[in-house]
């Protein structure tokens, strides 16, 4: 019963808010003067929803009356990562230090100053668009009562996503080995991960997200927010990530992008290990508070991205089906939500963008298949 009105009130409430704040922000991103920025800036929004519209459950967890200041802080912070993602993808190469730059703007949506947030100390000449993202996230973490009691965890593992967009957006043929010597300072924090598998950790926002919620419930204990971090990273968050890359590896082929779901042999093992890293995220959130609804965001993970139409063509087929049976009666309930939810969405498959995206279009590409005998790269 409590999945099934939580799934109610995301539907009602949360999700019609999400939908209104995105369209704020996609016509304050109207106005970038830029083309190029301003392109990329709509195409963050436009095909990336769905990162909002996942992340609002974490408003459930907040009191009701904390949720509109949850579902607008979650929005803003995850439109900043969606954009500077595509700044890193799909922009013009950039130094490692212009990437930390750029990126220092999720660090100063945490803290500030207010100061520099204006003076857009970031290399991104986009008329402010970014700062006022930054600026929402400040406004709206003044609601939030126990704020400064997460903030250290906050900045903990926004700097370790900074750190990731850093080195895997580097020059290619060192995107690899730094990002294993990366771990290996690090493995400590997630031991039995292995150094792909830890990568993706990183780079999720869920783990931000929980402690944001768990701000707007009040004041919480240090042991409380350690639970939680410890809980999202790494087991919730490399689940999270996994299951992206699962399921573009024939879009990140084609782009020449940097897949962690590529360094399995085959798509059996990588479908076993992401059944293993859901055991382990859902024994991780189980002695949380609230852990009901902890454990319904993990099993609604692999029901969002396999009720995704790539998720449906082969060789994931069948490994997808398999992993949607193993996630037991909950995740084949959610799954089946999903799919309903897709198939009355008129945008499911590939965007294709226009000169200054003036709304969505539907495109479809022809794809390589997935070699599963290719050896790990």
């Amino acid at each position: 019963m409590g999945l099934l009105l939580d799934g109610w009130r995301l539907w009602r409430a949360v999700l019609p808010q999400v939908a209104r704040e995105l369209d704020r922000w996609w016509e304050r991103a109207g106005l970038i003067p830029d083309p190029g920025l301003r392109r990329q800036a709509r195409a963050s929004i436009a095909h990336k929803r769905f990162h909002c519209e996942g992340g609002s459950a974490f408003a459930l967890l907040a009191p009701a009356e904390r949720r509109p200041a949850v579902v607008r802080w979650i929005v803003a912070f995850q439109t900043i990562s969606d954009y500077l993602d595509n700044l890193s993808d799909r922009a013009a190469p950039a130094a490692p230090s212009d990437l930390r730059r750029r990126h220092q703007a999720m660090l100063d949506a945490l803290t500030g100053p207010e100061a520099a947030i204006q003076a857009g100390r970031w290399g991104v000449d986009d008329g402010g668009y970014l700062a006022d993202l930054a600026s929402a996230c400040l406004a709206e973490a003044r609601h939030l009562p126990g704020y400064h009691q997460v903030l250290p965890a906050l900045w903990d593992l926004t700097s370790l996503y900074v750190d990731l967009q850093v080195l895997k957006h580097g020059p290619p043929a060192q995107r690899v080995p730094l990002l294993e010597r990366w771990h290996r300072r690090r493995a400590h924090r997630a031991p039995g991960l292995r150094w792909h598998e830890f990568a993706a950790a990183a780079g999720s926002t869920l783990g931000v997200f929980a402690l944001i919620a768990l701000a707007a419930g009040g004041r919480p204990r240090p042991e409380v927010v350690e639970r939680v971090s410890g809980a999202y990273f790494p087991w919730v968050s490399a689940l999270h990530i996994l299951l992206d890359y699962w399921i573009d590896q024939e879009e990140d082929a084609l782009g020449g992008d940097l897949n962690f779901t590529a360094f399995y042999p085959s798509q059996r093992s990588a479908r076993g290990r992401l059944q293993a890293l859901m055991g382990s995220a859902l024994r991780a959130v189980a002695p949380l508070p609230d852990a009901g609804r902890h454990r319904d965001i993990v099993h609604g993970l692999p029901a969002i991205y396999l009720a995704d139409g790539k998720a449906r063509r082969e060789p994931l087929r069948r490994q997808a089906r398999l992993l949607v049976r193993a996630g037991g009666w909950r995740t084949r309930l959610l799954h089946a939500a999903c799919r309903l939810r897709r198939r009355r969405d008129p945008v499911d498959g590939l965007l294709q963008e226009g000169p200054d995206l003036p709304g969505p279009a539907l495109t479809r590409t022809c794809v390589r298949p997935y070699d599963d005998r290719a050896p790990a790269r």
